[in-house]
């Protein structure tokens, strides 16, 4: 198998910038493409589906913060590889998954913050949902503490 184009999902966190550096060191050892994606998380309103929860200007933020992070990771770690940004808005699960299809992923590179009993139980893991899920290799990078 040969894997041309890396997807590394990302959010404003430190366990994301781990999982970037590392994702931009493999694809500079196969000589792929990268597409960094971020999902705007956006809380659907229970009573009316159609309705998002969060208010546009909460939205616009949660943009801003997006766009100003893809830079700045691709700044400091592409070293000049051909990066693509996507940003979603959904459930980040959901929308890593869709991404990776729709971008012709070879591998998702993902971080992962290591929470273990109750934290976990109750926040749950989207890099542990991705693995389960992915039709491609997932590498999930740990934080170092």
């Amino acid at each position: 198998m040969k894997f041309t184009r890396v997807l590394i999902a990302v959010d404003n966190s430190v366990y994301s910038a781990e999982a970037a550096q590392s994702g931009f060191q493999l694809a500079q050892r196969l000589n792929a493409e990268v597409a960094l994606v971020y999902v705007i998380e956006i809380i659907i309103n229970i009573t009316d589906p159609s309705e998002p929860e969060m208010p546009v200007d909460m939205i616009k933020l949660h943009e801003e913060d997006c766009a100003k992070t893809l830079q700045m990771l691709t700044e400091k770690f592409s070293n000049n590889i051909k990066t693509e940004h996507l940003s979603p808005q959904g459930i980040p699960k959901n929308e890593i998954l869709l991404a990776a299809d729709e971008w012709e992923a070879d591998i998702i590179v993902i971080g992962t913050h290591g929470r273990t009993g109750l934290g976990h139980l109750i926040l749950g893991s989207t890099s542990e949902y991705i693995v389960r899920h992915s039709k491609v290799p997932v590498m999930v990078v740990p934080f170092k503490k």
